[in-house]
């Protein structure tokens, strides 16, 4: 069964955050200068996403039973890697928000595959603070999982995508 959620959320320092609910969600160690480059932090249980505005973004979850069509055309930034979801419950929240207040999925409980697909960056970026107020400029993520979660957020940049894989330990 396939299950979408549109999200509004405040991407403060540039970041929304995916994690298992039993994480403590510490990204302080993953921020490496790959990551500031793919927009993306990886730990075990937790990812970092990058935003082009530190306002609110459009994010849509989608949780899918099996591997997701490719869609890399539709949006300007695609990355993906692997997030262990022990707890068979994944969050998603703004870098700042409070996490029992945030929004929760129910996932295959291990290692879980999620696609981060972001578009409408060009404009979010050049509206900048106020991006978020018309939804023309609004920053757009589209999450995904199958085994996996996808997120996307509406960003134009690099049209690269990593091949989907069997989601596994190596990210």
């Amino acid at each position: 069964m396939t299950t979408t959620t549109e999200l509004t959320l405040f991407a403060d320092y540039f970041q929304i955050h995916v994690f298992d609910v039993d994480s403590d969600g510490d990204l302080s160690d993953v921020w490496t200068d790959q990551a500031l480059s793919d927009h993306l932090a990886v730990a075990q249980d937790a990812l970092g996403i990058g935003t082009a505005v530190n306002v609110n973004v459009s994010v849509t979850v989608i949780v899918l039973p099996q591997e997701p069509s490719d869609d890399s055309s539709e949006f300007d930034h695609v990355v993906e890697a692997s997030l262990d979801v022990s707890s068979g419950r994944m969050m998603v929240l703004g870098c700042t928000e409070y996490a029992p207040d945030a929004a929760t999925f129910e996932v295959a409980s291990g290692w879980n595959r999620v696609r981060v697909s972001r578009g409408n960056l060009a404009r979010a970026t050049q509206a900048d603070v106020d991006s978020d107020e018309s939804s023309e400029t609004t920053e757009k993520i589209t999450t995904a999982r199958a085994g996996s979660i996808i997120m996307a957020s509406r960003l134009r940049r690099s049209r690269s995508r990593p091949a989907w894989r069997t989601p596994s330990r190596d990210g």
